[in-house]
């Protein structure tokens, strides 16, 4: 019964769908490579692959006209024989014979303004066509690599899974997906995907999603991490000049206008290259244009290009795009970075509206068998065939897989890293066992940023220990990490040891239990504002040292999950003792006659009283952090988060000091935070973020326990943005155990003003404007406003950043210029 079952299915498949295939060429020989295929009068298509291959599954219809359409070379239709598929056909496609009205001739008049000023006035008509859909949808992602080194920083990379020959050439990923969509602009979205293959996982998903595909040029900004102007943007004029190269006719005898778009000013994000308009319906034909890696602030990327290509239907009278694709060329220090992103949409269904309840939090699901789809499937369904190297890197790939992965290599390999140096008594050992996927290793003493300096403990040096089991991560999302740090400092001549648990439960809400307890030395600021080596070099140099300390004795459990859609709650509990620390060397590289101010931020010329006296109590925390509009996309392997950037982010806390030795220490402390940032199109980005929390019953209490503020005497800026820090206040200047508020607030231009600048414009940076306010009882408010320069550098570096800020409080408080070395977060 079975045998006549799967009979059953096979001729049903026949009956429905029958296969056309071959290549696509010019009139050479030459294979064409992104021309697009497609069935007339229905939404079923596919592109032919980088030499020329071609697949078309056709769907049953009395009419099996099959078209193919090239930028550059006529369109071509066949009529299929129904009686003689499946069978190959090879397409020899000839050049299109271009021509021009007379008026093109005239140089006063620009007849390609005219058509862009009909593009743009019929934008709403057109996009409301394709506003609503469902489709089938395809794509497929490869990278490669070229040149690669041995090393980078100092860590061998290997041939990455066998990705790279010798040569350090190869492809690192490859991958496609089948999925069903539905669509509502502007950016409504419900994707299963149904399908998920990836070259050297048998058991992989792919990241290739219709979220990230959707690049639409009736739109005015297009995405590509800055807002991008549309060729047809309403103004477009501002930043494109444009070129009537030419006029064709389609297969539909509609007249097609090739426009060349090129930049008015070259660092305006912007692309270059050619739109295609339909006269008469002024719809998009197809779109072939460069994005210059510059102009998108992203310097290691050289161009990426981007086509996309739209095929008519004369039932519905709709240009919807069929196929798109995404060339990325990218490269630093002679190794060079080649991706492409192909995309098939199909099967279109376009709709008036939907229900009320189609669309929700959930952006892509994924179907749980969707990546164990033979071999069968695929070579069915796939819209485009594979090249031969892609083909190869699949065999290959799964074969290495399966060696690297069984048993018999990982202990092989486990067994030649584990072998114990003397050396790696210095630069650190690991022992791994793979197969039961644990690992115990030890940081040694001369890894980067495990020795640094300041005035409690002199030089001091972190090591430490790790045990981490991550069998169930890959699968379950459950790992357990077992870790103690070790902390010397030679002035003190003391050795300190913390320890932690950590154990994840699962990555669908991502329940966490932690353990903590030890011995440490804590800044009275728990964000640590200022950084182990920017104290080094401050103090070494300069005898500043920043940095004041306070030594802790704790034990503390937590836990913390994400309790609804976009919800996290994050509670702990922790027994605290706390003791003063003072000042144990005056040693300095430079400045041997000056002092350093002492360990009390509250007296830096008193080097005996301390901050405050030793004491204990428990402390009990509860965080909530909350995404309003929170996206998911949900996978078998776990859910992940997707911040709706349309709203806020809100955090709330409560802090609870209690069973101290002392009735004083004792405290409650609200507190709540806002993020946001207000995206203005292509004129740059506020970001915000608001404080504000009260003290109650806190008279008393210790300085530890006191609202410290991010401050900065150091005059060097660390962090991307300065949207938590005030650039010139002293650390502890506003402390409070009261009430208080702060604001934070940055314009960045990305572009949208420097690029207008003469001679400004060739550092090719952002201008940042900024304010920055605090409020506290019986002190005056404290304001900052700031004025800078993003994105500077060296070549495809662009790491710099400078700000000249000017403070009130009480009227005029100072000025100072502050350098953001935005590398240094590399060495902590």
């Amino acid at each position: 019964m079975k045998k006549y079952y799967l009979l059953l299915i096979s001729l049903v498949s026949l009956t429905n769908h029958a296969q056309i295939k071959g290549t696509v060429s010019d009139e050479k020989g030459n294979p064409l490579p992104f021309v697009t295929v497609f069935q007339e009068e229905t939404y079923n298509g596919t592109t032919s692959n980088e030499v020329g291959k071609y697949e078309l599954n056709l769907k049953k219809s009395e009419k099996q006209t099959v078209v193919f359409q090239f930028l550059g070379f006529k369109t071509q239709r066949i009529t299929i024989q129904k009686d003689k598929l499946p069978y190959s056909f090879d397409v020899k496609m000839i050049e299109e014979s271009y021509s021009l009205n007379e008026v093109v001739i005239n140089t006063k008049i620009n007849p390609a303004l005219a058509i862009i000023k009909n593009a743009i006035a019929s934008k709403k008509e057109n996009t409301e066509k394709t506003a609503r859909f469902n489709a089938d949808f395809y794509s497929r992602g490869i990278f490669k690599l070229k040149n690669a080194p041995k090393k980078i920083f100092g860590q061998k990379i290997g041939d990455m899974n066998g990705s790279l020959d010798s040569t350090g050439t190869g492809i690192i990923s490859l991958s496609e997906t089948f999925s069903k969509i539905t669509f509502e602009k502007p950016n409504n979205l419900k994707e299963v995907v149904t399908a998920s293959k990836v070259s050297g996982r048998d058991n992989g998903y792919s990241y290739n999603t219709a979220r990230s595909s959707f690049y639409d040029f009736y739109d005015n900004t297009i995405d590509f991490g800055v807002n991008m102007i549309s060729p047809i943007a309403n103004n477009a004029f501002n930043y494109y000049k444009y070129k009537l190269e030419s006029t064709f006719y389609d297969a539909n005898n509609q007249m097609i206008n090739k426009i060349k778009v090129t930049a008015k000013r070259d660092s305006e994000p912007v692309f270059e290259g050619y739109i295609y308009i339909v006269e008469d319906s002024w719809a998009i034909y197809a779109v072939d244009l460069d994005i210059k890696g510059y102009r998108m602030k992203e310097e290691f990327v050289d161009v990426m290009t981007l086509k996309q290509n739209f095929s008519y239907n004369k039932n519905n009278k709709i240009w919807a795009k069929n196929t798109q694709s995404l060339d990325i060329s990218a490269g630093a220090f002679g190794i060079k970075f080649n991706g492409k992103y192909t995309y098939v949409y199909s099967n279109y269904e376009f709709v008036n509206s939907f229900a009320k309840k189609t669309f929700t939090n959930e952006i892509t699901s994924v179907e749980i068998n969707s990546n164990k789809k033979d071999s069968v499937f695929w070579n069915s369904n796939r819209p485009i065939p594979l090249t031969i190297e892609e083909s190869g890197d699949y065999i290959r790939k799964d074969s290495i897989y399966k060696v690297r992965n069984s048993k018999k290599y990982l202990d092989s390999i486990d067994a030649k890293g584990n072998k114990f140096k003397l050396l790696k008594i210095l630069t650190g050992y690991t022992y791994k066992n793979s197969t039961e996927k644990h690992s115990f290793s030890y940081e040694g003493l001369l890894n980067l940023g495990s020795l640094s300096f300041n005035t409690v403990q002199g030089y001091n040096f972190d090591s430490g220990f790790r045990y981490t089991n991550w069998k169930n991560q890959e699968k379950k999302g459950i790992y357990t990490s077992i870790s103690t740090k070790l902390n010397y400092g030679f002035a003190e001549d003391r050795l300190r040891v913390t320890g932690q648990f950590i154990h994840r439960f699962n990555n669908q809400n991502y329940a966490t239990l932690y353990l903590t307890g030890g011995s440490s030395v804590k800044q009275f600021n728990p964000n640590e504002p200022i950084s182990k080596v920017i104290n080094t070099i401050s103090s070494l140099a300069f005898k500043n040292n920043f940095m004041k300390l306070y030594n802790l004795e704790s034990a503390a459990i937590g836990y913390s999950q994400d309790i609804a859609n976009g919800v996290n709650l994050n509670g702990k509990i922790e027994y605290q003792q706390r003791k003063p620390l003072f000042n144990n060397t005056d040693f300095s590289l430079f400045s041997k006659d000056d002092l350093y101010t002492s360990n009390n931020p509250l007296a830096p010329d008193d080097f005996i009283t301390p901050a405050f006296e030793k004491h204990h109590l428990m402390k009990a925390t509860l965080n909530a952090k909350i995404n309003f509009g929170n996206k998911y996309s949900s996978r078998p392997d776990g859910k992940f988060n997707i911040r709706n950037e349309k709203y806020p982010t809100l955090y709330l806390g409560y802090e609870k000091g209690f069973a101290a030795n002392e009735k004083k220490y004792e405290f409650d402390h609200v507190n709540a935070r806002l993020t946001y940032d207000l995206k203005l199109e292509n004129k740059g980005t506020i970001g915000m973020n608001l404080k504000a929390g009260k003290f109650l019953n806190a008279e008393n209490i210790s300085f530890v326990d006191y609202k410290h503020f991010n401050g900065n005497q150091t005059h060097i800026g660390q962090s991307e943005r300065y949207l938590n820090v005030f650039n010139l206040l002293p650390y502890y200047s506003n402390s409070t155990n009261n009430r208080y508020f702060e604001a934070h607030g940055e314009y960045n231009d990305e572009g949208y003003i420097m690029n207008k600048i003469p001679l400004l414009n060739k550092l090719k940076s952002t201008l940042i404007l900024g304010a920055h306010t605090l409020s506290t009882p019986n002190v005056k408010p404290y304001t900052e406003f700031t004025v800078g320069l993003d994105n500077l550098g060296f070549g495809k570096f662009k790491m710099l950043r400078v700000d000249y800020v000017r403070s009130y409080q009480n009227g005029f408080q100072g000025d100072g210029v502050v350098f953001g070395l935005k590398f240094l977060d590399i060495l902590e």
